[in-house]
């Protein structure tokens, strides 16, 4: 049985992968800054858990290892936006993006993979954008760029450990917060939460298992 844990599992992204991993079988750990999990389908869920500490986050993931039995999967959600120009921009944008989108994932990464004796998958996200940011789109871009180059170079790295690294790419996705953001916007093309979460719920499955380093863009309506 799979034994995964989901980061940033009380956002939108996060609640539905933990909804489709729970509803196909597989027993995951949620955790998340927000102290109050309890909404969470989950098994098991953690709260107040600071990501980008990394003690806070290899007390949290042992703590989650053991109520399962062991640890087959990682998805890395926990991350942020920010839209901001670099002209007349606080540079504090680009720490805050590259502490909760790069960081965080890369700590997690770090307390996984001890972990998962038996091999595994992580699962990061990455995004779309990178490939032709636009203005006030480079500090978010950036720090997804390393989570980009974080997952193919952990894929190399984790080969002999039979831990398949991969991420997807998405486009925009459809939720409450964009809709608002962008009231005027055409809707059709963006991506339902709960189709990207099938493609998280692939890539951390034994279905993918022969596919490790890479980055899989998400980009389709429906």
């Amino acid at each position: 049985m799979s034994k995964i844990i989901v980061t940033g599992a009380l956002g939108i992204l996060g609640r539905a992968t933990v909804d489709h991993l729970v509803a196909s079988g597989a027993t995951v750990t949620a955790i998340d800054l927000a102290e109050d999990v309890s909404a969470s389908s989950a098994q098991h869920a953690i709260g107040g858990v600071n990501l980008t500490d990394e003690t806070s986050v290899a007390t949290a993931f042992k703590s989650a290892s053991d109520a399962m039995g062991g640890l087959t999967g990682l998805i890395n959600i926990a991350g942020g936006f920010t839209w901001e120009p670099v002209e007349g921009g606080d540079i504090a944008s680009f720490e805050k993006m590259f502490a909760i989108n790069l960081k965080t994932a890369t700590l997690a990464s770090r307390a996984a993979i001890g972990l998962m004796s038996g091999g595994g998958a992580i699962v990061n996200i990455g995004a779309n954008a990178v490939s032709a940011p636009g203005l006030g789109m480079a500090a978010y871009a950036a720090s997804k760029a390393g989570v980009h180059a974080l997952t193919q170079s952990l894929a190399d790295e984790l080969a002999s450990k039979s831990i398949r690294v991969n991420a997807i790419l998405p486009t925009i996705l459809d939720t409450p917060t964009n809709r608002a953001d962008m009231p005027d916007a055409d809707t059709s093309a963006w991506v339902k939460p709960e189709a990207a979460a099938e493609a998280i719920g692939f890539l951390a499955s034994d279905a993918s298992r022969a596919i490790t380093g890479a980055l899989v863009p998400v980009n389709r309506g429906g």
